[in-house]
């Protein structure tokens, strides 16, 4: 009691007890412990509440020396969320991380902190580029160990397509992925390649590798030859038909199914035999050796002398195709297993790997990117792949609870319900039947809307609304004179 009353006495009355007066100042440690409070209660870490049983935990585990292994605002944990969070907003800047920050800070009556990006931007820096690999990984094999993932008489169907992506126009990108030498200095954008195989049954992203303009999609598919297992089916367009990559597939036991190119269709007469209408069993000789193949003559003494394939014929009856008729080379050989229907139909569905693009590129964003570095473009593209693996988990199991095919779920209807689902994470209360609940309605509202099924309908490719009448970018942009009242001008009458 004594030691109290000393503690409460003044330097002026000794003897005297005062009350204390204001409150005791707040440690660092505190304030900060205030802000991760803030940090783990606010929307994009309500991304962890729903994707978080598909992330390695021990991937998100503070790092026990280096770069994020403080305990600071950004943690290894919370910025792996907000860069997560970040490219499923429509917006997808690093503004809109922060903003939200902003906002829930506003609602819940606390100093809004700072509107700069800054310790947001430096946090993603430090995240690991293993890392993210490693749990890119970890997704797309996650997904693939779907039960009934077998397409075609209970295997498995890899069906490997490639495309182009752009970012910003910067010199440190521009020297990794150069734009097109049509284009001027100043006037382009650095273009990358991305070779990319996908589970035809789930859409599920299993690897992927970036090249620049001159990487061909077969040197990229060469590096991705440890995707393929034993009895999966290869299928691709007749930029992958090649004799090297079909004979080493092979070797491995995986079949292929793929259009054919650069060969003359072999005719009837020169067939081992016919096996039905527009069906024939085939033999293609080894390809003589030239230098300017992309293979060593190593590599091409190892191959097979010839190979063994069906030749399919297959006619477009629909509207609305470029083709009227091509030709189906495969390995699989046994016609009374594979019948030409299947292996047509097979391919018909190809075309789903050019929507599995298009959900990544057109409706998640990363047609165009964003980051000015390559070392940062190259997190910005695997974190856009670990957030499409996750969101096709999520509408597998949403498939899979309703009875329905997982190709009649909307990625793009997905997304949205995910966009408003995501944010009132933090509302619910913490009961376990509460969370089953609001994700069972959550699986609810992806599935609700299903992709209408119109085989046949003729989809030309071309835009009806026309873009705005402005110059193109014809010099750099310090030198570039734009035409003034351009529109006004017309052609002189006689």
């Amino acid at each position: 009691m004594a030691e109290w009353a000393m503690q409460k006495t003044t330097p002026i009355f000794p003897g005297f007890n005062v009350q204390t007066l204001r409150r005791k100042p707040r440690s660092s440690q505190q304030k900060l412990a205030d802000k991760m409070t803030i940090l783990n209660q606010k929307s994009f870490k309500q991304a962890g509440e729903v994707f978080g049983r598909f992330i390695p935990a021990s991937c998100l585990v503070p790092e026990p020396s280096g770069s994020l292994s403080r305990r600071r605002f950004f943690t290894k944990e919370n910025t792996f969320w907000a860069f997560f969070s970040q490219v499923l907003d429509a917006d997808g800047g690093c503004k809109e991380v922060v903003k939200k920050l902003q906002a829930y800070a506003s609602a819940k009556g606390i100093k809004i902190p700072s509107s700069s990006t800054a310790s947001y931007c430096a946090a993603r820096k430090k995240i690991d580029e293993s890392m993210l690999q490693s749990i890119f990984n970890h997704t797309g094999a996650a997904l693939d160990q779907s039960p009934e993932n077998g397409m075609l008489n209970g295997r498995r169907v890899v069906v490997v397509d490639g495309t182009g992506i752009s970012m910003p126009d910067t010199e440190a990108n521009q020297k990794i992925w150069p734009q097109i030498a049509s284009q001027k200095p100043g006037c382009g954008f650095p273009t990358a390649r991305i070779c990319a195989c996908f589970s035809l049954q789930t859409g599920g992203l299993l690897s992927y590798q970036v090249g620049n303009k001159k990487s061909h999609e077969l040197s990229l598919l060469r590096k991705q030859m440890d995707t393929f297992k034993p009895d999966d089916i290869f299928l691709g367009d007749k930029g992958f038909c090649s004799y090297f990559d079909m004979a080493n597939l092979q070797e491995k036991k995986v079949d292929s199914v793929l259009t054919l190119a650069r060969r003359t269709p072999v005719t009837s007469a020169k067939a081992i035999r016919t096996v039905g209408k527009n069906d024939l069993l085939i033999e293609w000789p080894k390809p003589v050796y030239q230098k300017k193949l992309s293979y060593s003559r190593t590599q091409w003494e190892l191959l097979p002398d010839r190979l063994v394939l069906r030749q399919i014929k297959v006619t477009v009856q629909e509207p609305g195709f470029r083709v009227k008729e091509f030709y189906i080379v495969t390995t699989l050989l046994d016609d009374k297993l594979y019948p030409t229907e299947k292996l047509a139909e097979l391919y018909f569905q190809r075309w789903d790997v050019e929507l599995f693009f298009r959900d990544i590129k057109t409706t998640m964003g990363m047609d165009v990117l964003r980051c000015r570095t390559p070392d940062m473009i190259r997190k910005e593209i695997l974190m856009h792949l670990i957030a499409y693996n996750c969101i096709r988990r999520l509408m597998y199991e949403a498939a899979e609870k309703s009875d329905m095919p997982i190709r009649l779920v909307s990625f793009k209807g997905s997304l949205q319900a995910l966009r408003n689902w995501e944010p009132h994470m933090n509302l619910i209360r913490k009961s376990k039947s509460d969370r089953l609940r609001f994700i069972s309605d959550l699986y609810q509202a992806m599935t609700g809307s299903s992709i209408l099924q119109r085989p046949g309908r003729r989809e030309p490719r071309c835009i009806k609304r026309r873009p705005k009448n402005y110059q193109y970018l014809s010099a750099p942009r310090h030198e570039m004179v734009e035409i003034l009242h351009r529109s006004k001008y017309s052609a002189a009458t006689p």
